[in-house]
């Protein structure tokens, strides 16, 4: 079985880890739910010389610059490693204007222009690096059923505005599938782009409850981290993910992975504002 260090416990890394950990895999990691303190060199250097698979969910400092990189690349270039892993962000490509971008779309030219340059970076580390670029990220207790249900959401009168998103457990899918596939970059998104006003829709139906009203992004008063995800317009295309490693999402589209959440849990109360799930911590 493998070994997997990972950089950053948050709640994708946490799914990924607990799907190999039932495979029989050794996982260890940084961050408060993780048991290695990143700054404790060491401990950390200790855990990458038995490392065979490296993941970082890390994001990069709002000044610049990747944490990871910073302080560890050098050791993590030289580890006799079998793969390494980079969660990234599908706002790398910026605004398409509601067109379709792939891996091959040119990069930095939105608002993530610290994240750009991360997900280079780490393309650039060494040959057995796999990018994946995550969209919205969605999941227990981290979806539009617990905004719904804490009357926390909104719907945005922005015609012609789309999202793409993806279950947190298809990204621990095709991160896994993507250790033992070709090295590169990877979009992980489901198969339906669609506006955020559609998922805010189908949880208040299956919640129930009337959806909230419509409003102008004025009337909404939104933070201005989700302003910002209202500015871009793209939808996100998987194909290369699914040819190369065989992936396939078990929620392709919003509906199934709303009814399914739906079904197995009341929404809990610990939900964010509406872009927290395209945004870090991943």
């Amino acid at each position: 079985m493998g070994n997997l260090l990972i950089f950053g416990m948050g709640y994708t890394a946490q799914a990924i880890a607990g799907r190999l950990r039932a495979q029989g895999w050794t996982v260890r990691g940084t961050g408060s739910a993780g048991d290695i303190a990143f700054d404790d060199k060491g401990l950390v250097e200790a855990a990458l010389a038995q490392a065979t698979h490296l993941l970082s969910s890390v994001p990069p400092l709002r000044e610049g610059g990747d944490p990871v990189l910073q302080t560890y690349g050098e050791a993590i270039a030289q580890a006799p490693l079998e793969a390494i892993g980079y969660l990234s962000s599908t706002g790398v490509y910026g605004d398409a204007g509601g067109a379709w971008v792939d891996e091959s779309s040119v990069v930095g030219t939105g608002r993530r222009s610290a994240r750009t340059q991360a997900d280079l970076d780490w393309q650039a580390l060494s040959s057995k690096v796999r990018v994946y670029r995550l969209p919205g990220i969605y999941g227990p207790g981290r979806s539009a059923l617990e905004r719904v249900a804490e009357g926390k959401a909104h719907r945005i009168d922005i015609p012609g505005q789309v999202f793409s998103r993806v279950h947190v457990e298809d990204i621990a899918s095709g991160v896994i599938a993507g250790f033992a596939g070709p090295t590169g970059i990877y979009n992980l998104a489901d198969d339906l782009p669609c506006s955020q006003n559609a998922v805010i829709e189908e949880a208040a139906r299956l919640l129930g409850v009337a959806p909230p009203p419509m409003q102008s992004l004025e009337e909404a008063n939104l933070s201005p981290m989700a302003l910002a995800f209202y500015a871009e317009n793209r939808r996100v295309a998987n194909g290369k993910a699914k040819r190369l490693l065989g992936w396939k999402p078990a929620y392709p589209t919003y509906r199934e992975g709303l009814r399914a959440l739906s079904a197995s849990t009341r929404p809990s109360m610990a939900s964010a504002d509406p872009a927290s799930a395209s945004t870090d911590q991943r």
